[in-house]
């Protein structure tokens, strides 16, 4: 089951693979023997957001795949409503063993860098490396709700492509307005009913969130990262604070930061050129193509402060 009729426009998957039960559709670009690195977006996004980030990724050498997670793009919804951390872990090593079983890079913005911490930090999957995109164990209550509202908008549909793209620049105020409205036809399906929806299972929102017991867990599987890993925070986002970003530096001492001052939430989507340029100067290091993965060092990495961080201004 889907939202509707994909538009004219919006670009048919590259692949399929079998999750856990359901089906899992996704783009790919680079060298498919090079290092496998594995884009995970966040909630209501899909694998387009990595658009940007692939490329660059594959230019340099590497193998990037990204994939809509269940119930979101053209990946298959869910029959039994099954939207959580650990069902999603399942789909992404149904992925990995169906892209030959290679140690690969996780790389999760939001809920799929939730997807990825649990992966690693409870050992389900073995990795060279992880990025972890503006989240953490603590989030901001506000700038989650905020999703959330978003998210849980227009329940009936929009009757336009102009009431989708306003429904986006509330979201987004930060963000200029699209000129065109074709760049939409990724984020809507077109339902029997003529109207426009939103591309995710409304069940996708239904399940129950405890941040508390979420950040519970993350914490313990941020003690145990055994793999070199980046955070990059935006610096205007409102669901990672700061505090939420040095509070996972703590808990895991040799991982590095980037805080990309003139990104909100979206990261990549708000300034993938300082994002690429970022995850490609870590994974140059930790991850080179055509050698050896780094082992992370044994004493805390020096972490970018207010100094470090990198702006959008030349």
């Amino acid at each position: 089951m889907s939202a509707g009729t994909r538009l004219p426009g919006a670009p048919a998957p590259m692949h399929q693979w079998e999750g856990a039960g359901v089906t899992i559709t996704g783009d790919s670009w680079g060298d498919p023997n090079g290092p496998l690195v594995i884009l995970q977006h966040g909630g209501g996004q899909t694998r387009h957001a990595w658009k940007g980030a692939g490329e660059t990724l594959g230019a340099a050498g590497y193998h990037a795949v990204a994939f809509d997670a269940r119930g979101h793009g053209d990946s298959e919804w869910a029959a039994d409503g099954q939207y959580g951390q650990d069902i999603m872990v399942e789909d992404l090593k149904a992925v990995v063993r169906q892209l030959g079983g290679r140690r690969p890079v996780l790389v999760g913005a939001s809920m799929g860098g939730g997807v990825s911490l649990v992966a690693i930090g409870e050992d389900h999957i073995d990795c060279t490396a992880l990025v972890l995109v503006d989240i953490g164990p603590r989030i901001e209550p506000e700038g989650t709700a905020k999703i959330q509202a978003f998210m849980s908008q227009a329940p009936d549909g929009f009757e336009t492509l102009e009431e989708v793209a306003a429904a986006i620049g509330n979201y987004q105020p930060h963000r200029s307005r699209p000129r065109s409205l074709e760049g939409l036809a990724k984020n809507v399906r077109l339902g029997a009913d003529g109207r426009y929806h939103w591309h995710w299972d409304p069940k996708f929102r239904a399940g129950r969130r405890n941040l508390k017991e979420r950040e519970t867990r993350l914490n313990a599987c941020s003690e145990n990262l055994r793999v070199p890993t980046l955070l990059v925070r935006g610096g205007l986002s409102d669901v990672l604070s700061e505090e939420g970003a040095q509070s996972f530096l703590s808990l895991c001492k040799h991982a590095e930061y980037v805080n990309v001052t003139g990104a909100a939430h979206m990261v990549a989507g708000d300034r993938n050129d300082i994002f690429s340029t970022a995850v490609i100067d870590f994974l140059t290091r930790m991850v080179p193509v055509g050698g050896e993965p780094v082992a992370p060092p044994h004493e805390p990495h020096p972490h970018h402060g207010p100094t470090g961080d990198i702006n959008d201004v030349p």
